[in-house]
């Protein structure tokens, strides 16, 4: 099921946003992430945040501001089961477009990307850690 997520929910995204970036994100020092922590806690509770529950238990999430995905964040042992599909679905039945920014790197979320009909549109480094990322866009046709 997925929902809107409320205060309540601030503590587990959180969880899931770390270890999914430590896990995911290897090439990338883990103090990066750790350091951003109060940054993307603020920054959660000012977007809008649909997470995805399985017997009221949350294992997943999706951020988004104004049509631009912030990330799509999945527990590990849940992951490749469709849960990251049914979110990005979620969000194109709300927006007729919308972008998101992946690193270079990680190759597998860009084949998910362009499974999901996301285009490439341009490529730039990250200047907080020197990562190339890519800036992907799907729009309605």
């Amino acid at each position: 099921m997925i929902r809107e997520s409320d205060n309540n929910d601030l503590e587990k995204i959180m969880q899931i946003w770390l270890d999914t970036n430590i896990s995911i994100h290897n090439y990338i020092p883990q103090e990066y992430w750790t350091s951003n922590e109060k940054y993307v806690k603020e920054a959660i509770q000012e977007a809008e945040v649909y997470v995805y529950e399985d017997n009221k238990e949350i294992i997943g999430f999706i951020g988004i501001n104004k049509g631009h995905i912030e990330g799509i964040f999945v527990e590990e042992k849940y992951r490749n089961q469709g849960i990251g599909k049914e979110l990005i679905a979620y969000c194109k039945n709300k927006y007729n477009k919308l972008t998101l920014e992946v690193y270079k790197k990680n190759t597998k979320a860009i084949k998910f990307y362009e499974r999901e009909q996301f285009k490439p549109i341009k490529e730039d480094i990250e200047a907080a850690n020197n990562e190339v990322e890519i800036l992907m866009e799907w729009s309605q046709n």
